[in-house]
């Protein structure tokens, strides 16, 4: 019965996920269809519509097409007419990325995790199966195996990772324990896999932060771009609204466009344009309000934040070297240089898999190719990570970390704290005749009760 409870509950999980995704469309979409349309409103379309555009924000690329009406009045050219939309506004996939592990990670604190993972992932690609079917539109159309698979990858992702994170801290009494088991077998050397995942996570975050921050800077002294870009539109209150809500949704693309331009490579807004700290060669660009924030740099010294991946591989090294203390394996050589490479590796991986998500189609011709290249970032980051863990990681044993050492390895052995063992050195230290003797002190007190009135009149004895 708690077997199936489990199964219950990462299906309700999952199905929550996907209605929470489709409602952040709905709602608002909702909203600008009456203020746009009024009571007249086409409401058959949608649903189509909000189908559509949660597809497109997990991944599954729109082939756009402008029937002959639009082009005409328009008057671009019919060349222009049909193009591929591929890139990802990475807001509504990280949502189901965190909602799934937090899924999975409730399923193996529930001591099923695998069936959790199964039950989840089966009911979300059912619900993307259900979109996929029931949202076609006429200008934005989406290949149908895809719609059903990029989603619910995503979901099975998150809650895999989730559940096995939790199990490999926690134990599940199968399987992972049994590999947890293994890998401690492995003496100086199994200390490898957390502190690879440790030391990645670390990175990751460390360059969401800096990359966080990259962006506040530019919206501080480029925020005038982007204001003339809203103006130069020339859209009414509704037409703000749906750009401002597009932007926060393309946030976490521009976080990883941030990232490419740090590490070095930068990005492409268009076919042979680049956007780097060695400089800024654009040509022709949309008028979207997110491209005001687009560097114009001319200085050599720019070149400087690439020390930014660097730190955040120094403060990962720092973390799992802090770690490796703690338990005693800092000393072998070895396992910290297959450490400082596997960190190097899963953050190469890592970035070159959001490059992936952050790039891709934005318009006909030219603006075929948009975002970071997946591979020069990756090289990029992989390089500076280890440049920047190996420093912390491989240094030389220094007499605070050795003396560290020492100190918890004598503490271990004596079963006390320093200060409980100093307290009981300075205590063993006085001769027990000096706790033992009957000769009053001048110092000592006697007892209020010496008379017997609230017991047997005699002094208390020393605990």
């Amino acid at each position: 019965m708690q077997r199936l409870l489990v199964a219950i509950l990462a299906a309700v999980d999952a199905a929550i996920a996907a209605a929470v995704g489709l409602a952040v469309l709905l709602a608002p979409l909702t909203l600008l269809w009456t203020l746009a349309f009024g009571a007249a409103a086409d409401w058959g379309a949608l649903w189509p519509v909000s189908g559509t555009l949660w597809q497109f924000g997990h991944g599954v690329p729109l082939e756009i097409v402008i029937s002959d009406e639009i082009v005409m009045a328009v008057g671009i050219s019919p060349d222009a007419a049909r193009f591929t939309l591929s890139l990802t506004p990475l807001a509504f996939l990280i949502f189901t990325l965190l909602f799934a592990a937090r899924s999975g990670t409730r399923a193996a604190r529930s001591g099923a995790w695998l069936l959790g993972v199964i039950a989840g992932s089966a009911t979300f690609a059912l619900i993307a199966t259900g979109v996929a079917s029931t949202s076609h539109t006429a200008g934005a159309q989406a290949s149908f195996a895809l719609a059903i698979v990029l989603p619910s990858v995503v979901y099975l992702v998150g809650t895999l990772c989730g559940a096995v994170c939790y199990a490999w801290r926690e134990g599940d009494g199968g399987l992972i324990d049994r590999v947890h088991d293994a890998v401690d077998g492995w003496g100086e050397w199994g200390v490898l896999p957390a502190e690879i995942v440790r030391g990645t996570a670390v990175v990751i975050v460390s360059l969401t932060g800096i990359a966080g921050v990259a962006v506040a800077v530019a919206v501080m002294l480029r925020g005038g771009e982007v204001i003339a870009l809203f103006e130069a539109a020339h859209v009414d209150a509704t037409g703000v609204t749906i750009l401002t809500l597009g932007h926060l949704a393309y946030l976490p693309t521009l976080l990883v466009w941030a990232v490419a331009w740090l590490a070095g490579p930068g990005i492409a807004v268009g076919a042979g344009t680049a956007v780097s700290p060695a400089g800024t060669q654009l040509g022709v660009v949309p008028g979207i309000p997110m491209f005001g924030l687009l560097p114009e740099n001319d200085s050599i010294w720019v070149l400087i934040v690439v020390l930014l991946p660097v730190g955040a591989g120094a403060f990962a090294g720092w973390i799992v070297r802090s770690r490796l203390v703690w338990e005693d394996v800092a000393r072998p050589l070895a396992p910290r240089v297959a450490i400082t490479a596997g960190i190097a590796l899963c953050s190469a991986g890592i970035a070159a898999i959001a490059s992936v998500l952050a790039s891709g189609s934005i318009g006909p011709a030219r603006l075929a190719e948009a975002g970071p290249h997946a591979g020069w970032v990756s090289l990029a980051i992989g390089a500076e990570v280890l440049v920047g863990s190996a420093i912390l990681l491989l240094a030389p044993r220094h007499r605070d970390e050795l003396a560290e050492e020492r100190t918890d390895r004598w503490v271990a052995e004596m079963g006390a704290s320093p200060t409980a063992a100093a307290d009981a050195t300075a205590v063993g230290s006085r001769p027990a005749a000096e706790w033992n003797s009957k000769d009053p002190d001048a110092n000592d007190t006697t007892p209020l009760d010496d008379h017997g009135f609230f017991g047997d009149g005699s002094a208390p004895t020393h605990r």
